[in-house]
């Protein structure tokens, strides 16, 4: 598999087959493709399995695309303006990652929802109760909101990040969520209840972006029910 990252802050991925090859993405996230691109939808893994990759974000089903050229080119696109990462998998280097990271992957790599082990980390964190698993052998090209940084934590360091900005980490790193202390921090402070720590070994992605910061700042802007049915009473009477 060959491929280029393409679009700036508005990413996609062109990648270009071999005869035969095949990549596995979410329902959805073909832009456009060659004529000689074979699609074929299914719950990998079986329906139980599949059901439980839909509270991590993922679609129920996956697709296949298997190319029957050499050359035969596709192109998937992010869900949000960001940045798209390749990422190795194999029995060393396997990642937990946030909700919806999964664009595309070589069909060795395992994609699966995980439950964390502390209850409340998962519940009250950024990442939510169910993260997203890479597992198996291969590329994956993951999606991560706005700019990307990358941290390497030594064994025992710690960082603590807001909630939503932890994109990815290698299952190395430990996760876990701590409470904000002082009552003019939790109410006044504008950080939340709840920061995520990471401990070390093992690196981690930050995200500058996320989704819900974005729709907190969209919402004073959107119309409204009530501004809807005034502006359309008032365009009805000028008729």
């Amino acid at each position: 598999m060959y491929y280029e990252i393409i679009g700036g802050s508005f990413p996609a991925v062109n990648v270009v087959l071999n005869d035969g090859e095949t990549v596995v993405t979410q329902s959805g996230a073909m832009a456009w493709c060659d004529e000689d691109i074979e699609m074929s939808t299914n719950a990998e893994g079986g329906l139980l399995k599949s059901i439980g990759r839909m509270f991590s974000g993922a679609s129920l089903m996956f697709v296949r695309h298997t190319a029957h050229r050499d050359g035969s080119k596709i192109t998937f696109s992010a869900s949000f303006p960001g940045t798209i990462r390749e990422f190795e998998i194999d029995e060393e280097h396997e990642y937990f990652a946030q909700k919806s990271a999964f664009l595309v992957a070589e069909e060795g790599v395992n994609v699966d929802a995980t439950v964390n082990r502390n209850f409340w980390a998962g519940l009250l964190g950024g990442e939510g109760f169910v993260l997203q698993k890479f597992t198996g052998q291969g590329t994956l090209l993951a999606e991560i909101d706005g700019s990307v940084v990358e941290v390497d934590l030594k064994e025992g360091e710690s960082i603590k990040v807001e909630t939503g900005h932890v994109a990815l980490f290698e299952s190395t790193c430990t996760y876990d969520v701590e409470s904000v202390s002082g009552f003019k921090n939790v109410f006044f402070g504008g950080q939340g209840l709840f920061l995520t720590t990471l401990t070390g070994p093992g690196k981690v992605w930050l995200q500058t972006l996320t989704a819900q910061d974005m729709a907190q700042k969209l919402i004073p802007y959107l119309p409204t029910s009530s501004s809807v049915s005034v502006g359309s009473s008032s365009s009805h009477s000028n008729d």
